[in-house]
């Protein structure tokens, strides 16, 4: 889309003046890389990069900050005050209350569609602004039990794993999660977070090293061999790897079920007794649906990501990998499907949660460890480390072990 080139691309002068634009942001991306072979994260990175780099005078932001670090984050506010100030326009869309309360001068919430109202941002509370957001009060601050961590469930030793680009992704990862924890995996996108959940759940090679689940090396086992040992995934990408779009609910309820009695009838798929257990599901677990036959790509996120977590839950999980579990989804969504995830906790579940959303990490995680370049650089404990420290680590900086 660029006019300034003409017929003939200088590939060459555009790849400098991207990463002219990537050093004074400080955004860390290769400008030959192929878009397929980056992470969902790296891709909006990419975005944001594309808009700064045509100078563009009116700036939509879709969730910009999903997957940058709090110092990173507070330098993007900045560019947007500074291009405010040069006269140019910015819709900033996100479901994070105190980035919109920092960076905007006039809120517009919209509700299932419809424009609930505008306010200026001076003279409304985030709780206030929640509420208007989901129509009740939501709970910032879930009330967690005491951590009784039991037996050793997944153990990852060593692990080393080549990314889309054959770059080495995971460069001797150890991590060792327990039952009845959840282990906050943070981390800047890109840095080894989406080979490691797939190195776990059967969808990416190991060149070296072990995974075992319960003491049984699972080592680069099949995700059906996996899932048959109780991992469960819910994954970043929950159209492309966790649903199938233009199946049914039914049809994707039934994906982890459909060769197991009663769904087995011989050859053939009981059908009746398919749309029992989606049903079952879909009250269960709130899912609002319009049609059942109707294909699941017309759902909301909020929906879709309800339906694939209570099909990997009912599985009943000895681990659950959950990556990015609320990315895009509105309040109400994010604080169900965060209590969720305590309940397996409580249950003597082992959780190993990926995220690039602090606040939600420190909410929910009891250690949290800290990836960078394919990389643990540090476990910490939940409890008693700030934000800043992480963004720090999550930069590269070494931190202390818990």
């Amino acid at each position: 889309g660029l006019e300034s080139q003409g017929f003939y691309i200088d590939k060459k002068s555009v790849a400098h003046q991207i990463e002219a634009i990537a050093k004074k942001y400080n955004f860390r991306v290769d400008p030959y890389a192929k878009i397929w072979q980056l992470s969902v994260g790296e891709q909006q990175r990419v975005e944001i990069i594309k808009t700064l780099f045509k100078g563009a005078r009116i700036l939509i932001l879709d969730e910009p900050t999903a997957v940058l670090t709090p110092q990173e984050s507070e330098e993007l506010f900045g560019i947007l005050r500074e291009m405010k100030s040069e006269g140019k326009s910015i819709i900033f869309i996100s479901h994070k209350l105190n980035e919109v309360m920092s960076v905007s001068d006039r809120v517009t919430v919209l509700r299932k569609g419809q424009l609930v109202g505008t306010v200026d941002t001076v003279s409304i509370t985030e709780r206030e602004l929640a509420k208007m957001m989901i129509g009740r009060d939501v709970l910032f601050r879930l009330e967690r039990k005491d951590i009784e961590q039991g037996r050793e469930v997944l153990k990852v030793e060593d692990a080393q794993a080549y990314n889309d680009r054959g770059i080495m992704a995971l460069n001797k990862l150890n991590i060792t999660v327990h039952g009845g924890e959840i282990m906050g995996v943070a981390g800047v996108a890109g840095n080894g977070q989406v080979e490691l959940a797939e190195c776990i759940t059967g969808l990416r090679h190991l060149v070296s090293g072990h995974v075992t689940v319960e003491g049984i090396d699972v080592t680069n086992a099949t995700p059906c061999t996996l899932a048959s040992a109780g991992v469960n995934y819910i994954p970043a990408d929950r159209l492309g790897v966790g649903l199938v779009p233009n199946l049914s609910t039914v049809d994707n309820a039934m994906l982890r079920k459909y060769k197991q009695q009663p769904m087995r009838r011989g050859t053939f798929i009981d059908y009746a007794a398919a749309c029992t257990y989606a049903d079952g599901l879909i009250e269960k677990f709130d899912i609002a649906v319009p049609l059942k036959n109707a294909p699941v790509k017309v759902l909301s996120g909020g929906n879709m990501q309800k339906l694939l977590l209570a099909r990997e839950i009912e599985e009943n999980p000895r681990l659950l990998i959950a990556e990015h579990p609320t990315r895009g989804l509105d309040v109400g969504a994010t604080e169900f499907v965060r209590k969720i995830l305590l309940e397996q906790r409580d249950n003597g579940v082992a959780v190993l949660l990926i995220s690039e959303d602090l606040d939600e990490i420190l909410m929910v995680a009891d250690r949290v460890a800290v990836m960078y370049e394919g990389r643990i650089v540090g476990i910490v404990d939940a409890h008693h480390v700030d934000i800043a420290q992480i963004g720090l680590m999550m930069a590269g900086a070494v931190g202390a072990k818990a």
